[in-house]
């Protein structure tokens, strides 16, 4: 590789600067940036100086100092004083020859804001002739334990970490005069707040002649879905699948709709060939995200479970109900689901007289042995779920992936002329799979559109609709299902708002999406919403009252400088805590917990070189799926679509099911003729 960006750094493996949009003139609160000071400690004229110092004066931070700390007496005296200064915010130690990635200081700063963190710790970068590997401080969140994360791709030089003063001082100083200041330093720091960012930090030339070593064995994990990687949950599958990949597990992917027709789902509880590939497949772990499509029971998971471990996605919380994707208002959840469930016909579908044993045989499942892990996607869905499933149901946090490189911001003006929307005005985007579906709150958010209809705001639905004009929207965009991730994110950087009505999300894609593309968010604080949109830093939450979306909206729509604001802590926050890294390390912090793999043995996660190319500064950057929602239904299916829920609504009644059933049982030899 050639060199790049000044840096005279051969194998420099970023490329140019990506357009994310200015860094803000403040934290999200109103308090100025913190104020940072970078020790590298080396004489003049020390071998790759110049390109540490060209890595560090284009990080376009302010307020920044870099200082060059000679050996000897005074290199005590300069840190001492440092230390003693308050006006110093944190201390990062960056050797010479060491280099920070794009962004790095930015990142650091504002997850040291949001998590009041005292240590914050981001991904590095080892490279040679080309890129050899990426690794991270495998250490959870939370109080800092002190083991040192050697390393076995270089040393640890500590110069991915953002330590505080405080916390230095506190701990006793630090000792330029070591080779590993901040190794020797990081066990007196135990204790203290760890916060991390799943994105490179530090750029670190491995030893001459070092060969990068071979990454450890994995768990080998099948990933079972009823429909693959299409739709909603199936993205979030897929993604997490590939984050999994990336740390060194070997992963392979399942659906049961190769022996499955949904027509059946609600009778249908074996799947012989899918089962025997799992069972007999030599695999560690089973990752189960969403198979309610294929049948409305676990029993499937339970007969597996004699094999190998089950770990269950709530992609949404049928796992714990008798049939629902989301109880809503229902209160049933609590004394346990029967034939009073009040949506029996809404998706997924199930006869009323089979809802109580249907609840009844997963309660036993969850609670007894060999029973799944369930893997909460957000704060709120994890408390809702150790909050009703069973007593003894076990529950673990975990992050999805986003393409953090395929969702980025561009120039919106461009896009616009691409995509043939208006140059000028206001741009509300909203979007879903379905972008009509009842249950992402599609009334109210037409009933809020229209309130905020003016000239010069247009509106942009992506997904799918099958009579547009019905909305009565004026200057009405719609997109249609946009089936690749490259392509969704230059309707994403086309807009200026990301709006959503929906009150039911175990998190909610769409806003993290939109964040990574620069658009804030505005939404109700409500269910996962509230993980996937942070408050005053990525969007604005409003409580759950009459007019509260259109005020919100109305507000932003009129204040540029706030949307602008928003936008770009929403890109800066979410790079570092839904990047495919931020996923895989969370789901490290739970395979550790649960006893599933041991801690790694250097204190630090290892990725596959592959990963760099997930995020947007990377010179060959990955990008992103295609595929991953069906294409425009024909005209014929819309109009058929129209007329049953003109006679039937969107429901499906139990007779209706039947006749499908029996029809899917009919065409069953035909299809197996072909």
């Amino acid at each position: 590789m050639r060199e790049h960006d000044g840096h005279g750094v051969a194998g420099w493996p970023f490329g140019p600067r990506a357009k994310d949009g200015a860094v803000p003139a403040t934290l999200p609160d109103g308090r100025p940036w913190p104020n940072l000071h970078i020790l590298t400690p080396s004489p003049p004229g020390a071998p790759g100086l110049a390109g540490t110092d060209a890595s560090v004066a284009g990080q376009d931070y302010r307020p920044l100092q870099h200082h060059h700390v000679p050996p000897g007496p005074e290199a005590t005296a300069r840190v001492a004083a440092l230390l003693s200064d308050p006006s110093v915010d944190f201390v990062l130690v960056l050797r010479a020859g060491d280099l920070l990635a794009p962004g790095a200081l930015t990142s650091l700063a504002l997850e040291a804001s949001l998590a009041a963190a005292d240590v914050v710790t981001g991904l590095r970068v080892v490279f040679g002739e080309t890129v050899l590997g990426l690794d991270a401080v495998a250490q959870a969140p939370g109080p800092l334990d002190g083991r040192v994360p050697a390393g076995r791709l270089g040393p640890f030089t500590g110069g991915e970490c953002l330590l505080s003063r405080a916390a230095i001082h506190a701990a006793g100083g630090l000792d330029l005069a070591d080779p590993s200041p901040v190794a020797a330093l990081w066990p007196r720091l135990a204790g203290l707040r760890l916060a991390r960012v799943g994105r490179p930090v530090l750029l670190q030339r491995a030893p001459e002649g070092q060969a990068p070593p071979p990454q450890p064995a994995g768990l080998a994990i099948a990933a079972l879905t009823d429909q693959g990687a299409g739709g909603g949950a199936g993205i979030a599958h897929r993604r997490l699948a590939e984050a999994l990949a990336l740390s060194g597990h070997r992963v392979t992917g399942l659906r049961l709709f190769d022996e499955a027709v949904p027509a059946r789902a609600e009778w249908q509880d074996r799947f012989p060939r899918t089962e025997a590939a799992i069972r007999d497949g030599g695999h560690d772990l089973l990752l189960v995200g969403n198979i309610h499509g294929a049948t409305r029971r676990l029993g499937l998971l339970a007969r597996l479970a004699a094999h190998l471990p089950v770990a269950v996605v709530m992609h949404d919380l049928f796992p714990i109900t008798g049939r629902c994707a989301f109880p809503c208002d229902c209160t049933r959840l609590a004394t346990g689901c029967d034939a009073g469930c009040p949506t029996p016909t809404q998706y997924p579908y199930l006869a009323p007289s089979r809802i109580a044993g249907v609840h009844t045989e997963k309660r036993a499942y969850l609670t007894g042995p060999g029973g799944p892990l369930l893997l909460t996607n957000s704060a709120w869905t994890h408390e809702y779920t150790r909050a009703n499933a069973p007593a003894g149901t076990a529950v673990a946090r975990i992050d999805l992936a986003f393409p953090t490189g395929a969702f980025r911001p561009g120039d919106r003006t461009a896009l616009r002329r691409r995509l043939g929307l208006p140059v000028d005005g206001v741009l509300v985007m909203f979007a879903a799979v379905i972008a009509d579906a009842p249950g992402k709150g599609f009334a109210d958010l037409v009933a809020t559109l229209r309130r905020v209809a003016r000239p010069g705001v247009g509106f942009v639905a992506v997904g799918r609709l099958d009579d547009p004009d019905a909305l009565g929207l004026p200057d009405l965009f719609a997109a249609g299902p946009v089936g690749d991730e490259a392509g969704l994110a230059a309707w994403y950087g086309a807009c200026d708002i990301y709006l959503t009505a929906s009150l039911n999300e175990t998190l909610g894609q769409t806003p993290v999406e939109a964040g990574l593309c620069g658009l804030p968010t505005v939404a109700y604080r409500a269910s996962g919403l509230t993980s996937a949109v942070i408050d005053g830093v990525s969007g604005v939450l409003v409580p759950q009252e009459p007019g509260a979306l259109a005020a919100a909206l109305a507000g932003l729509i009129a204040d540029e400088a706030r949307r602008r604001r928003l936008g770009a802590q929403a890109r800066i926050a979410f790079e570092g805590r839904f990047s495919h890294a931020a996923a895989a390390l969370r789901f490290n912090d739970v395979l550790v917990a649960r006893g599933l793999i041991p801690a790694p043995a250097d204190g630090r996660l290892r990725f596959a070189p592959a990963m760099l190319g997930r995020f947007a500064f990377a010179r060959v950057r990955h990008p992103g799926e295609t595929g991953t929602v069906p294409g425009p239904s024909p005209a014929p299916i819309r109009l058929l679509r129209r007329a049953k829920r003109a006679v039937f609504g969107r429901d499906l009644p139990l007779w209706i099911r039947r006749v499908l059933y029996v029809g899917s049982l009919l065409a069953s030899p035909s299809r197996r003729a072909r």
